[in-house]
């Protein structure tokens, strides 16, 4: 008897492993809509995005025709950048004196400001942070998404995702309004739903500021993020190529494109007791 339902129970087993395999693949890899895909990475991208200011970086930007490196760090409730190379190459020993003696005097400050003074400053660093979450927020919701295709992009396999303006959409902040005249592009990991790249580019003339100035097709911007060690992603570069005329009588080009790196979790203290060595 036990002869006969050996091989019953073997083929069955057989059957449960393809079977709990398949379902974990189907975990893995769920076969999502484009709304599923982006409302997934809207939670994790704001997660990041609350992460953010808990972590210092080095930026590297051009800088008229020069390109300079800065430590930037939280210094007593909001930013500040510290000039550490130009154009890639060390600060001299003045140069480099002269900046930390910068960064002391403004840490003084900061440390000897009174309740109202903080809390301007701290108020205007939120309000800028905040106006960069409005324009990420609102992406989501200015386009309708189609999924194009999967693909890898660097080491990371990605859902490519084409966003088009939505007819209906009706910005709830000022600065989104520019959003009703473009078309993105969104790379998002296919394991974990970060961003890994996102486009945008103006597609049709934005008025914004009622009619001072218009925002004109051709400008856009790029974002791409990597993650840091403790799995939280951070922008890695960031691309912008801004077109506009400002009263229909003179034209506004701008150019930028920064890179992001050396992400390390911020303490002010410690940063005031380094230089002070």
């Amino acid at each position: 008897m036990l002869k006969t339902l050996t091989p019953v129970w073997t083929r069955l087993s057989m059957c449960a492993v393809v079977f709990a395999s398949t379902l974990a693949m189907a975990r893995i890899e769920p076969k999502l809509s484009p709304q599923e895909i982006i409302q997934l990475s809207s939670e994790v991208n704001q997660k990041d995005w609350d992460a953010a200011s808990e972590y210092d970086y080095f930026e590297r930007k051009r800088d008229g025709e020069n390109t300079k490196t800065y430590n930037v760090t939280m210094l007593e409730g909001s930013r500040y950048s510290r000039l550490v190379a130009i154009d890639d190459k060390p600060m001299s020993a003045e140069d480099e004196g002269k900046e930390k003696q910068r960064f002391e005097v403004e840490a003084a400050r900061r440390h000897q400001e009174g309740a109202k003074e903080r809390s301007e400053r701290i108020g205007r660093y939120q309000k800028e942070r905040d106006q960069d979450r409005v324009m990420m927020q609102e992406l989501t919701k200015a386009f309708d998404f189609t999924l194009l295709e999967q693909q890898t992009l660097g080491p990371h396999a990605v859902y490519v995702l084409k966003g088009t303006p939505r007819g209906d959409y009706h910005p709830s902040k000022r600065q989104a309004k520019a959003l009703t005249g473009m078309q993105g592009t969104l790379w998002i990991d296919r394991v974990n739903f970060h961003w890994v790249k996102a486009e945008a580019v103006v597609i049709r003339p934005v008025w914004i500021g009622g009619f001072v100035a218009r925002v004109e097709p051709g400008t856009r911007f790029e974002l791409e993020q990597e993650p840091t060690t403790e799995g939280f992603w951070m922008p890695s570069r960031l691309s912008v190529e801004a077109k506009a005329k400002v009263l229909l009588l003179f034209s506004h080009n701008e150019r930028e494109d920064d890179t992001y790196f050396g992400y390390r979790r911020s303490d002010s203290r410690l940063q005031i007791q380094a230089t002070s060595k």
